[in-house]
């Protein structure tokens, strides 16, 4: 007797999980079993990580290790409420304290996450009667904010200032705000964000600008205040960064004037109505902080180290789509092949896996560099791109 199927309202997640597979889109975790640094088991298999985002080498550091395990013992495991209720820990202040030092900023405010720190400033800061001019390869959060905000939201063409000129001289006068918004570096081309020219339109235009350092904080500047501090911009801005990257901790921020954070405290819904930030990942990000500040031995050994890949990429004739930041992209363009290349990789003990669409509109290998990484480490990875059969 054959057995009729009954529809669900569900059957749809059927179709489209089958759309991305047959798209090649489909992606699913990887299991690591190890303490992050260079080396990761992955799998159950050892592997050189070039993959990660942990580009001080923090993320397995002994000192950020304590430090969570005494933020532990004084605390307890969690915040146990929101900030404005029962969550706020004096040590969340000594964190934001040390994050304006670094930013050079008059204040800053700690959220659970990058994710959230965009998307609750930009939404409280943009509303329907304004505008915002967006990088069009900014990162997702940037672009989920400008959504949220209900603002009217219009992409510019990457790094392109004519196209930004072109847009503010258009819109610009319909609106009662304007703001800009732009990765400084951005985490899948490597690439940075003209940031002193977008702060000359900003001026002209008379324009809020919201800068995204999650992955320059730590590793741009003389104190690893990032990209803005790298350039030497003092103008009144909005930066925004994680704790999760360079730092080795979890947490984003938001750092500017005390009245910006002041206002964002009483209307971020993403900072009013979350638990928070945990005791141990704040004291981590406290020791990060402390070390980037006052050590400039990681971040000079992070560079050098840039150095040596990017130049041997060039021995061997490969262009990454840019060299400016530990983050080095070779776009390849066709799915299958560059899945076939991470693969490729991967067999010879290599972790960098293939980024794909719809997280960039071209397939790429991403190369993320660390400070950690040694000299042999990161001629094994040149190795590999030298065997014929990967590029």
């Amino acid at each position: 007797m054959k057995t009729e199927s009954i529809s669900t309202p569900y059957d749809w997640l059927d179709r489209s999980l089958d759309s991305l597979h047959k798209a090649n889109w489909y992606r699913s975790t990887q299991t690591i079993t190890s303490k992050a640094g260079t080396i990761a088991v992955i799998d159950g298999r050892e592997m050189l990580m070039f993959a990660s985002n942990n580009y001080l080498g923090l993320a397995g550091d002994r000192r950020l290790i304590d430090a969570a395990i005494r933020a532990t013992e004084i605390y307890g495991t969690g915040a146990t409420g929101s900030r404005l209720v029962t969550g706020h820990l004096a040590l969340h202040g000594e964190l934001e304290q040390a994050i304006a030092d670094l930013k050079n900023t008059e204040a800053a405010l700690v959220f659970s996450s990058g994710y959230l720190a965009n998307l609750g400033t930009i939404s409280a800061i943009a509303g329907q009667r304004d505008l915002i001019l967006g990088d069009a390869y900014n990162h997702s959060c940037l672009k989920k904010g400008a959504l949220m905000s209900g603002a009217t939201a219009i992409d510019y063409q990457h790094l392109h200032l004519a196209d930004l000129t072109a847009k503010l001289e258009a819109h610009r006068a319909k609106y009662r705000r304007c703001l800009i918004i732009t990765d400084s570096v951005f985490s899948m081309d490597g690439d940075l964000a003209p940031l002193r020219e977008i702060m000359d339109l900003a001026n002209q235009y008379d324009c809020m600008v919201l800068v995204d350092e999650a992955h320059g904080t730590g590793v741009f500047g003389d104190r690893g205040g990032g990209l803005t501090n790298a350039l030497g911009i003092q103008q009144d801005l909005i930066q925004v960064g994680t704790l999760s990257k360079a730092l080795g901790s979890l947490g984003g921020y938001v750092a500017g004037s005390a009245k910006l954070i002041d206002f964002l405290r009483n209307r971020a819904a993403t900072w009013i109505y979350t638990t928070g930030l945990s005791p141990a990942d704040t004291g981590a990000a406290i020791a990060a902080i402390n070390i980037v500040t006052e050590e400039n031995t990681l971040r000079e050994q992070l560079w050098q180290n840039v150095e040596l890949f990017k130049q041997g990429l060039q021995d061997l004739g490969i262009q990454a789509i840019a060299f400016d930041s530990p983050i080095m992209a070779i776009e390849v363009g066709d799915i299958p092949q560059t899945l076939q290349i991470a693969k490729n990789l991967r067999d010879r003990g290599i972790f960098a896996p293939a980024i794909r669409p719809p997280t960039v509109p071209t397939a790429r290998i991403r190369i993320t560099l660390m400070a950690t990484h040694t000299d042999e480490q990161i001629q094994s990875l040149l190795k590999c791109f030298q065997h014929s059969a990967l590029l």
